[in-house]
């Protein structure tokens, strides 16, 4: 009986015999235990020790390298470093971190649970352990709160069996960081702007959530990567921007670095990396399925931007192609709105070789930046001018000769006006950012030469779409009545609609340079038009010369004369605060909900928003008279501090309006046509009311 019951008791003990580890100290944040893989020290050098931590929902603590934020664990082992406690040295290894974002800073830590693996190196193999240590460590949730343990372990002398706790500290290290080899992922180059770090990573597996983490001697801090992954999946190029001033003389391809690479359940750790030794990283190419899907988001982005308020103004080309066309022949129909549609193609590609040898000179990019450049202002102010006087009557647009000796001598120079509508169409849409298009674009310049003028092309295409249908059904525009002497009425109408859109233009000029240069350009078009209109009714070309020079050289003085002056600068309202990268973090930090509108006096999208969206009752209250921040960024001139925000988002146009709040630090990001009722839900999601 008595060897029965011996038995069961030693059938019922290994759980606990075995079992090598202290109790739990804990409190209203945080659970911490020391840990010990084997139950002795048997005759090793170095024994495994764990030091595991289990946080309560909501709070996280620090990896070695907390980011912006945070301490990282400090382990004092003194009292165990005597010949009694036989502790030679205590290495704390670190599992691969997660990066969290609180109140706009990014931090690098551990959340729910972690084990953190120990070696303990013994004075003395085969003697027993006496493992006590003091521990200080930072948590955080909405506050930051320092915590102290002590905890001691004794690890017996004897034959060394796996504890109970050997599988998870085998667990922890599993996710330490490892070699290339072993981890699959492979760091295969880096190249830098002077402003910014671009890694080009591979991997043996799929990369799905890729993070860079970066150490350096200089304590600088790095931003969260842009990430851009090749379709194939397998491989990507992760872009960092420093956070921190670097020291006088020092620079980004100069500073050592330490790199963990991270992709899910993945690390790898890289020393003494120093991005100048390094090859360039190869270019994610786009192709596959996901090439695809965006050439279809570009196709169906340019057609959305013939609905765009950006488009409007050239809607009265449209109108007099389509009304000229009532009872013609179907075949001249069918060739006009197809020179149309060429023009606009033609001119995205043109657009599409800009950005493209832009990029390559590694200047600022974005969509409808050229609309901060007050000389293609005056050059599309310059074709409004020419546009309405031609719907005035006042000169016809003509083909180069050696094009209009191929076509109908009487039909030629309607040709050349369809092909400059589909020219002036693509101008207009160029500042607006449509549905699918900013995504596509964003894609576009991201990647190399190939893939923009292929999204761009698309984009064209997109934009074409109605031309190339009213050319597939040319009835479309022959069953509309004959044009008559109604038709010269409504093009005399529709000629003013441009010539406003001409004045709307001198003012967004004055906003970039000065009043007195504007109202000089402005006179000049005026005058423009009244040598047309003097050159249409025969006036004497001597004298319609001397009225130009008249009035070109009283426009040349004033805009001389306004020269000296300074820039009158973008128009923030007076309602909003003017956007700061330093007050909306700080913002961001104290908790507080902010409304974010990236905006331009040239962008009719964004005040259309302004107009239909944003100036609704509700929406004034709650961004004017309550605790929101509304916060206005202008664009109207270039402005680095808007362009990396934009970037940051992924985004190369406006408008962008983006909500930020305690339950939504990084921001939620609004589509790009506003409606009270989306904007409302933005604002109560991330305050969380």
């Amino acid at each position: 009986m008595f060897r029965i019951f011996l038995a069961l008791i030693l059938f019922f003990l290994p759980a606990q015999a075995f079992a090598l580890a202290v109790d739990w100290k804990e409190d209203d944040a945080v659970a911490v235990r020391l840990i010990s893989g084997v139950t002795a020290v048997g005759n090793d050098a170095v024994i495994p020790l764990g030091l595991e931590m289990k946080l309560k929902e909501g709070w996280h603590t620090y990896w070695r390298s907390p980011g912006q934020a945070g301490l990282p664990p400090q382990l004092d082992w003194s009292q165990s470093q005597t010949d009694a406690g036989n502790l030679q040295s205590a290495a704390l290894l670190y599992p691969a971190p997660r990066r969290y974002t609180l109140y706009g800073l990014e931090t690098i830590g551990y959340r729910n649970h972690v084990v953190f693996p120990i070696d303990a190196t013994l004075r003395q193999a085969g003697k027993a352990l006496d493992a006590d240590v003091s521990i200080d460590f930072l948590v955080c949730s909405s506050t930051c709160v320092p915590k102290h343990f002590d905890l001691a372990l004794a690890v017996p002398a004897g034959a060394s069996v796996a504890s109970a706790e050997a599988a998870l500290l085998r667990q922890a290290r599993d996710q330490l960081p490892t070699d290339s080899e072993e981890s699959g992922l492979l760091l295969k180059g880096v190249t830098g702007d002077g402003e910014s770090l671009i890694f080009a990573v591979s991997s043996r597996d799929p990369i799905a959530a890729p993070d860079i983490f970066i150490e350096d001697d200089q304590n600088i801090g790095f931003s969260a990567p842009e990430v851009n992954i090749d379709p194939t999946g397998f491989a990507a190029t992760l872009k960092v921007r420093p956070v921190d001033t670097l020291p006088e003389g020092q620079t980004l391809a100069k500073l050592p670095l330490t790199l963990t690479i991270v992709n899910d359940d993945h690390a790898t750790e890289i020393k003494t990396v120093t991005p100048e030794t390094l090859s360039p990283p190869p270019a994610v190419v786009p192709q596959g399925p996901c090439f695809r899907l965006i050439l279809l988001f570009a196709l169906i982005g340019g057609f959305i931007l013939n609905l765009m308020p950006c488009v409007l103004p050239v809607l009265s080309l449209k109108i007099v192609s389509v009304i000229g066309h009532g009872g013609g022949e179907e075949g001249k129909v069918r060739q006009s709105f197809l020179v149309t549609a060429a023009g606009i193609v033609f001119s995205f590609l043109v657009l599409a070789c800009v950005m493209a040898a832009l990029k390559r000179l590694e200047m600022t990019l974005g969509w409808g930046v050229q609309f901060q450049q007050p000389t293609f202002l005056m050059f599309l102010i310059l074709l409004l001018t020419f546009f309405a006087a031609n719907l005035w009557g006042l000169f016809e647009i003509s083909l180069p000769r050696f094009l209009a000796d191929r076509i109908d001598n009487a039909y030629h120079p309607k040709l050349a006006g369809d092909f400059a509508t589909g020219a002036f169409a693509t101008l207009l849409a160029t500042p607006c950012s449509a549905p699918f298009l900013g995504t596509a674009v964003g894609f576009a310049l991201a990647a190399g030469t190939k893939e923009i003028i292929a999204v761009f092309a698309a984009l064209g295409f997109g934009m074409a779409l109605p031309y190339f249908m009213v050319a597939l059904y040319p009835r479309a525009a022959t069953c509309l009545p004959k044009p008559g002497a109604w038709m010269i009425v409504l093009r005399r109408i529709l000629g003013v609609v441009l010539a406003v859109t001409a004045f709307w233009l001198v003012w967004v000029i004055a906003a970039q340079i000065t009043v007195p240069i504007a109202e000089a350009f402005a006179q000049m078009m005026i005058a423009l038009t009244l040598i047309l209109a003097l050159k249409k009714r025969g006036i004497s070309p001597k004298l319609t010369t001397a009225g130009i020079l008249i009035v070109c050289l009283s426009a040349l003085t004033m805009g001389l004369a306004g020269e000296g002056r300074p820039k009158t600068g973008a128009f923030i309202d007076r309602m909003w605060m003017e956007y700061n990268p330093a007050s909306l973090r700080a913002d961001i930090a104290e908790g507080k909900t902010v409304f974010l509108d990236v905006t331009a006096d040239w962008c009719l999208t964004c005040k259309a928003n302004k107009s239909f969206a944003l100036s609704s009752e509700e929406i004034v209250q709650r961004l004017f008279h309550s605790d929101v921040v509304a916060m206005q960024a202008n664009w109207t001139n270039p402005d680095a501090s808007v362009s990396e925000l934009l970037h940051k988002y992924g985004r190369y146009g406006i408008p962008f309006n983006i909500v930020f709040g305690p339950k939504a630090p990084e921001g939620i990001v609004l589509p790009e046509l506003l409606t009270s009722a989306r904007v409302l839900k933005a604002l109560n999601d991330a305050s969380g009311s």
